[in-house]
Order: C-alpha cells, then sequence, then structure tokens
C-alpha cells in the first residue's frame, strides 16, 4: 500500500475493503484517512473520498516551514518539496519575487522564510487557497509576502518583478507572455511544464523563446521533478530573459 502522510492525515493511493483504518490510523498516529481520486480544473480542486474519521483540516510542517490546509479543498503535492526549498535557495537579497498559482503558498512561504527578498507577490485564483495562503503568512510571521486574489493572466502584468514562479503544469504555456512581460531585464523565470520525455529538453525552453517577444533568452538549468504519467516528466526550466 502507497501512502503519504500530510500533517495528521493519511492519504492512500489505494484502497482496498478489507483495510483495518482503525489501525492504519493508530500505527501513522493520524486523525483522518484519505483517498484523493484527481486533482480538477484550473483552481486544482481535489476530488476525494474520507475512508476513516472526518476532519480534513491539519498544518503540515516542511523545510522549517507550516502550512495550514483543507485536503477537501485544496491540493497538496508532497513531491515538489526539494523543488519548493530549491528555489527559496535561489532568491538574492532584494529581489521582488511573483509567484503565479501561488495556492496556499507552496513557493512563496518558503521564500519568506528562508531567502531575504524584498516583497514576494502572490497571485492565486481559487478562495479557498487563497485563504490559506493568508493562514499561512500569518502562520509563519511573514512581513514581506503580499497575497492577491485573482487571476494569473489579468494580475500579474500590473506588477514588475526580478523573478517569477509558473508552479502550475497544466496549460502553463499560455500564461508565459504575461509572465515574461512583467519579468525585469535580466530576471530569472521558472517554468513548469509536463512534457514527453523525448521532448523534455527542447520543447519547454522553445515555447519560452517563442514568447520572448524578441528578448534575448538565455537557458541556466532544465530541472526534473518527477514523473507525471508513463513516459511523461514534469519539468521545470530556470531561463533568465533580458
Amino acid at each position: 500500500m502507497k501512502y503519504k502522510k500530510i500533517g495528521d492525515i493519511l492519504i492512500l493511493d489505494n484502497s482496498h475493503p478489507d483495510d483495518d483504518y482503525n489501525e492504519l490510523s493508530r500505527r501513522h498516529n493520524v486523525k483522518t484517512i484519505m483517498k484523493i481520486n484527481h486533482i480538477q480544473g484550473t483552481k486544482r480542486e481535489p476530488v476525494y473520498k474520507i475512508l476513516y474519521g472526518g476532519e480534513t483540516e491539519t498544518v503540515n510542517k516542511e523545510n522549517g516551514c507550516l502550512f495550514k490546509l483543507d485536503l477537501a479543498k485544496v491540493m497538496w503535492s508532497k513531491g515538489n518539496n526539494n523543488e519548493r526549498l530549491r528555489i527559496a535557495r535561489l532568491v538574492e537579497d532584494d529581489e521582488t519575487v511573483l509567484d503565479m498559482f501561488a495556492g496556499i503558498g507552496y513557493f512563496s512561504i518558503p521564500i519568506g522564510v528562508h531567502a531575504n527578498a524584498r516583497e514576494v507577490i502572490s497571485i492565486e485564483i481559487n478562495p479557498n487557497s487563497y485563504h490559506f495562503l493568508c493562514e499561512n503568512i500569518r502562520l509563519n510571521k511573514l512581513d514581506n509576502v503580499t497575497p492577491i486574489l485573482g487571476d494569473c493572466k489579468v494580475e500579474t502584468p500590473k506588477y514588475r518583478a526580478d523573478r517569477i514562479i509558473m508552479g502550475y503544469v497544466k496549460t502553463t504555456h499560455h500564461y508565459l507572455k504575461a509572465a515574461i512581460g512583467s519579468l525585469n531585464e535580466g530576471g530569472v523565470l521558472h517554468y513548469h511544464e509536463t512534457v514527453p520525455e523525448k521532448l523534455m529538453n527542447t520543447r519547454p525552453f522553445e515555447r519560452i523563446m517563442s514568447e520572448a517577444d524578441g528578448r534575448e533568452v538565455e537557458l541556466l538549468k532544465v530541472n526534473k521533478i518527477k514523473k507525471y504519467a508513463p513516459g511523461v516528466e514534469h519539468v521545470v526550466i530556470d531561463a533568465r530573459i533580458y
């Protein structure tokens, strides 16, 4: 049986009718056991089933950060924890960072905790995720993270940033023009995409180039996060744009 523990909730990849959920809850010291069937829509909302217990709100600690969330309302991707810390360590002193698709603060909170950014502008369209983003800013006692409820295509062009994070993998390329247009000269873009393995080193960078509007683009890194599906990888492209 595969599982992941988020705060004091256990998420099972597969559930079986003969599972002793009471024993599982005792062994893993959790209050609730759930199965997340899939995440749907641009608001990244979970389709789930509760197998044991009932309370779906918890606080998860990761990389020295606290994340309050409700797993019946918002997603949590446990496999991205190394990437979240990697980005926080790349942020330079006094940078303005714009976090598109900020969710509950997956990237914004670690940057606020571990880096010395001037400001982190965090844009999220889902009201539930936005609520927990605000909660997590308070929970981690951060004063340089600015939460914004809205559509990234509408809100991003209102700001200028030294670093922009695009931590969403479905149709992310449709938001590239807005992101690049808001990036200061010499700024860094972190662009997420799910891509067939054979196109991993070409298609994401070509998509960035096609929306750069004549600006010079320097490829810094292709970072493989995890396997998304058979033959498909979740990758992040780090690119500096002049």
